[in-house]
């Protein structure tokens, strides 16, 4: 009766770490694609300011529609304001400079620097809220710091994107916004579901971003009498795809499986971005962008890992 019993109970929870598993392979292959996407999208579409105010009206609207169907959560205006300041952070700042970096650069390089997250999340919680690192996270962040400045030596004089340099450092800076968002709602995050949180942010962030590019929306090609259904199907995909289900498949995945095992779904990411946007054409196959590869995982590897 025993034995009955455990297996009846062990077969949901192996059920649910299956649904994890396959939820965590879609999310990062449907982040992977998205970095090549986003950048048809700019090349033809739209620019990095229209991207980023058409993903926050989707999302937003997508996420308040969402929410009418779940539980309702009181958050009280101390907690708001955070989530709130947080997104601006988090997503509109971070977010536009990864739309700039993709402009600039290609989406080989921009997936490779995305991949040092936990790294750069490392370095500003040690800053900012003095945690300490261990003699392994800092020589896990001295290799990241070698990935990356390898991508700007090799860029120095010119690269396949349209300033590479310049790709690169938005990248960065996309990162070390990302980070502080992090930091900033760290307690926050834990109390409210991920509908609470995405609704607001994406409504702040749309009111905030519209005032600075309704002029880029009204002469973006894609909202204009020469879009195409192309245009439009690459566009559903980044706000449907590559922002709601995301937003929605990492929460799931964290409940059952362990955050190493989260982070290192993550690496399929900057291999499915190169591969997409090499077969594209958007970038080209230099004997920098392996060893930058390589370098970067070893380096979000060591510091993820306990």
């Amino acid at each position: 009766m025993a034995s009955q019993s455990n297996n009846s109970q062990s077969t949901p929870l192996n059920s649910q770490r299956i649904a994890a598993h396959s939820s965590l392979l879609i999310a990062n292959v449907i982040f992977g694609l998205g970095v090549p996407i986003t950048k048809l999208l700019l090349d033809n579409w739209v620019s990095p300011m229209a991207w980023m105010a058409t993903r926050c009206i989707g999302a937003a609207a997508i996420f308040w529609i969402i929410s009418l169907f779940t539980p309702k959560e009181k958050v009280p205006i101390r907690d708001l304001f955070i989530i709130m300041i947080g997104g601006l952070i988090g997503f509109l700042v971070s977010q536009t400079f990864t739309a700039w970096a993709i402009d600039y650069s290609t989406p080989t390089y921009v997936s490779f620097i995305a991949t040092l997250t936990p790294v750069m999340t490392m370095v500003c919680a040690a800053l900012f809220i003095g945690e300490r690192l261990s003699g392994k996270g800092i020589i896990g962040v001295v290799i990241g710091i070698v990935g990356a400045m390898l991508m700007v030596v090799k860029n120095w004089q010119g690269g396949s994107g349209k300033n590479d340099v310049v790709g690169i450092g938005f990248a960065l800076l996309s990162l070390l916004t990302w980070a502080i968002y992090l930091i900033i709602t760290r307690h926050v995050s834990a109390k409210y579901s991920a509908v609470t949180q995405m609704k607001w942010i994406f409504l702040v962030s749309t009111v905030a971003i519209l005032p600075f590019s309704w002029g880029d929306l009204m002469h973006s090609t894609l909202y204009s009498s020469a879009w195409q259904w192309s245009g439009v199907v690459e566009m559903a995909y980044i706000v449907v795809l590559a922002t709601v289900v995301g937003f929605f498949a990492i929460p799931f995945a964290s409940r059952y499986l362990k955050a190493t095992t989260v982070s290192v779904y993550t690496n399929l990411q900057p291999i499915v971005a190169s591969f997409v946007a090499i077969i594209l054409g958007q970038d080209v196959l230099t004997w920098d962008k392996p060893v930058a590869l390589v370098l970067v995982l070893l380096s979000a590897y060591m510091v993820s890992k306990k």
